[in-house]
């Protein structure tokens, strides 16, 4: 059985409303809604060392769906992919992530992000979210897995350097896409994974209660096993509202024993006074 506490070099959240209280009592820098750039069609960044030529939606922005501002990417999703796929991060080091391991993302947006740079660790990795959005999530995949998983040179030829939908034989069944919705799914079809990331999917309270229910449903796929490690769920947000992030820490602390990983364990965009945070969950046994 892991030892988070030993792990992190902190105890457990006790009391989520004076978590809360600490979080927004500590300086956040404005930063609108949080999008890197809504405006651009594409954006070319650089994320873990990979050059990622990624596509927008002004189109999913601007419609009237609820859920609607998937359309771009968030400031916090190169900063979690960087550190995630770091070797230095906890979960990596402590072998809590490895090479045969598998991770499921929640609510995924359009860009793969998170998938292109985390894919290549691990043996699988899923990205979710509704069906709407998976057209572009796919297409951001498919054009730039050529340099998350570059295709074996040519003999006497240069490798091809731009992204496309044909893949490197690595890259086989690595990274899928499925459409997952927290408000009507059951993942009853999944397979037990090592880790559920949901990264700043928490700003609107009416989702609080599906996505944590989602997050306890997936991770009880692993505690039906018979031993085993339980599935570890990483949620990292920006700090937007103090009520929704509360409302948040009390319904995930009800089902999760939860940690906030620690400033000395994350790389200086995730820190204290970032606007941003990351806590790490593993479910309670019922009873």
């Amino acid at each position: 059985m892991m030892d988070l506490t030993a792990i992190l070099g902190c105890e457990p959240v006790v009391d989520p409303e004076e978590e809360a209280f600490f979080i927004f009592s500590q300086d956040i820098p404005s930063q609108s809604l949080g999008f890197i750039d809504a405006q651009a069609a594409t954006l070319d960044l650089s994320v873990a060392g990979y050059d990622l030529v990624i596509h927008q939606s002004r189109g999913l922005l601007t419609s009237d769906r609820k859920t609607g501002t998937t359309g771009a990417v968030w400031a916090i999703t190169p900063l979690l992919s960087t550190w995630l796929s770091s070797p230095s991060n906890p979960f990596t080091k402590h072998s809590l992530l490895t090479p045969k391991s598998s991770i499921l993302e929640l609510g995924a947006g359009v860009s793969g992000i998170l998938a292109l740079t985390l894919g290549p660790k691990v043996s699988q990795y899923t990205a979710t979210d509704q069906s709407y959005v998976l057209k572009l999530l796919r297409q951001n995949i498919a054009e730039n897995l050529n340099t998350v998983f570059p295709p074996p040179k040519k003999a006497g030829r240069g490798s091809n350097k731009k992204g496309g939908s044909s893949s490197g034989g690595s890259s086989e069944g690595r990274i899928n896409v499925q459409a997952l919705d927290w408000e009507t799914d059951t993942p009853s079809h999944l397979s037990p994974v090592d880790m559920v990331v949901a990264c700043d999917c928490i700003y609107n309270e009416s989702l609080i209660e599906p996505l944590n229910s989602m997050c306890a449903a997936i991770c009880t796929l692993r505690q039906e096993e018979e031993g085993g490690s339980p599935t570890l769920c990483l949620i990292a947000q920006q700090l937007r509202s103090p009520d929704v992030f509360e409302a948040w820490i009390k319904n995930f602390c009800a089902k999760f024993s939860v940690w906030r990983v620690p400033d000395r364990l994350l790389d200086v965009g995730l820190r204290e006074g970032s606007g941003f945070v990351v806590h790490i969950g593993v479910l309670k046994r019922a009873g």
